[in-house]
């Protein structure tokens, strides 16, 4: 045997050494692509969910290529929760919800930190204050009770003859019992009657709707809550039937027949909710991120319907108006 082959033999195996040693740190260094849950409902995903893909695009978050995103896409109420609390039992750096009962239901079932839309997160629990909220959750606030007041007040204006008001309401869904309370007090101040249509589900919402009629009421009042959000079609289309005046929590509801809407502005929440993804995945703690409120609302006017239900819109409302659809 040459007395080189000792020698090649061990200079191969110093090689395939070295080479492991330096393959192995540079694995161990590959960072992990982070990993996010999002419950959406399929009714939003036009919109809310392309407002938050473009918010994280714009932060640098491209799905698939450096962020990993289950998506659940539900039709509300329990099936909604149940995605949230699903979602916080796995194993994810992020879980986003659009409404205060999947917050709750994610924030009971795990510890991932959540980043939510809610109506009235202080009032839910999901937090101490707007300014600190103290927990593992954060995101947007749409101070729903606040404009459930003030849309009465704005319907008010446009059928100034309505004394008698239906609002439905879910008595499940503490955000809808809190603007069903502010509507019947600032119906107090405006002299008007406000009327209790309680939906906790499909079925009641049924009823509830059949029992829409000029000869008990002269309006009808919707809140921004989750069930009747995944039914609007449903709800706006039943009370054009009804003939009767309705002022909705969204101007998506316009697409269904929708008199006037009043509420925040849709594509706005998604990308503030993109931002506080971005602060969490970089070792922010939900806890110390204030809670932000929407700026921007939008009031809506669809002059068609007003010429079907044989209303004039006064023309400071129209001045005031966002969009006037003719």
């Amino acid at each position: 045997m040459s007395a080189v082959a000792p020698i090649m033999r061990a200079f191969r195996a110093g090689l395939i050494a070295g080479m492991t040693l330096l393959v192995r740190p540079a694995h161990a260094d590959q960072p992990t692509m982070p990993h996010i849950g999002i419950v959406v409902l399929p009714l939003s995903t036009s919109l809310r969910e392309q407002s938050l893909r473009d918010g994280l695009r714009e932060l640098g978050y491209v799905e698939g290529q450096n962020i990993v995103i289950d998506w659940r896409r539900s039709a509300g109420g329990a099936e909604e929760r149940g995605f949230a609390a699903e979602l916080a039992r796995s194993k994810l750096d992020v879980i986003v919800v659009f409404s205060t009962p999947a917050a709750q239901a994610a924030l009971a079932a795990g510890a991932v930190p959540v980043v939510f839309l809610s109506g009235d997160p202080v009032g839910a629990g999901l937090a101490s204050s707007l300014a600190r909220p103290g927990g593992n959750a954060t995101g947007v606030s749409g101070v729903l009770t606040e404009l459930a007041a003030k849309r009465l007040q704005l319907f008010h204006r446009l059928v100034p003859r309505a004394r008698r008001i239906g609002c439905l309401v879910n008595p499940s869904d503490p955000a809808g019992v809190r603007q069903f309370d502010a509507a019947q007090q600032a119906g107090r101040d405006l002299g008007v009657q406000i009327i209790r249509l309680e939906a906790r589900d499909e079925g009641e919402l049924d009823a509830a709707l059949r029992a829409l009629s000029p000869s008990t009421m002269d309006g009808v009042l919707v809140p921004a809550e989750i069930m009747l959000r995944a039914n609007k079609t449903k709800v706006a289309k039943a009370i054009r039937k009804a003939r009767l005046p309705g002022a909705f929590p969204a101007r998506d509801y316009h697409a269904d027949g929708a008199l006037m809407s009043y509420g925040p502005d849709l594509k706005q929440a998604p990308r503030k909710m993109a931002a506080y993804v971005d602060k969490i995945l970089k070792g922010a703690k939900p806890g110390d991120l204030p809670i932000e409120q929407i700026s921007k609302y939008e009031l809506v006017i669809d002059l068609r319907i007003a010429r079907e239900l044989g209303l004039k819109v006064p023309e400071e409302l129209l001045q005031a108006a966002d969009e006037v659809i003719k």
